[in-house]
C-alpha cells in the first residue's frame, strides 16, 4: 500500500460518504465493481482484518453506485483500498488484491 496523495489527504471521509459508520481506530474503505473477481477476495481479506484488530472498520463502496466519489478520489480501477484514520482522512491507498500482512501494515499508518 502506497501513502495517500496530496489530494486525498485532504479531504475527509464520513459516513454519509461511506453509507456506513467510521470505525473508532481506523476504516478500511474498499471500491468494488459487480464482476470484479478480485473484489470478492480482497472483501474476505478486509473483513478478517477489520474483525482482528479492535475499531477497524470495514466499508464497501460500489464503484458504479458512487460515480462522484470514484472521480473525486480518482478511483481509477477496483478493488482500490483506502486506509482512513480515525478522523477520516486518506492515510494509504492501494489498486489491486492487497496481501493481509500489507493490509495490516498500513492500519500502522492510520492508529
Amino acid at each position: 500500500m502506497t501513502a495517500a496523495r496530496g489530494h486525498d489527504s485532504a479531504r475527509r471521509l464520513d459516513a454519509g460518504d461511506l453509507g456506513g459508520p467510521l470505525g473508532e481506530r481506523a476504516t478500511l474503505v474498499q471500491f468494488s465493481s459487480a464482476f470484479c473477481q478480485p473484489c470478492r477476495a480482497t472483501r474476505r481479506v478486509l473483513s478478517d482484518v477489520a474483525a482482528m484488530v479492535p475499531g477497524v472498520a470495514h466499508v464497501e463502496i460500489d464503484a458504479e453506485g458512487a460515480l462522484d466519489l470514484v472521480r473525486e478520489l480518482r478511483i481509477d480501477k477496483t478493488p482500490t483500498v483506502l486506509v482512513l484514520d480515525r478522523a477520516g482522512r486518506v492515510v494509504r491507498r492501494a489498486a489491486g488484491q492487497p496481501r493481509k500482512a500489507d493490509v495490516i501494515a498500513a492500519l500502522g499508518a492510520a492508529v
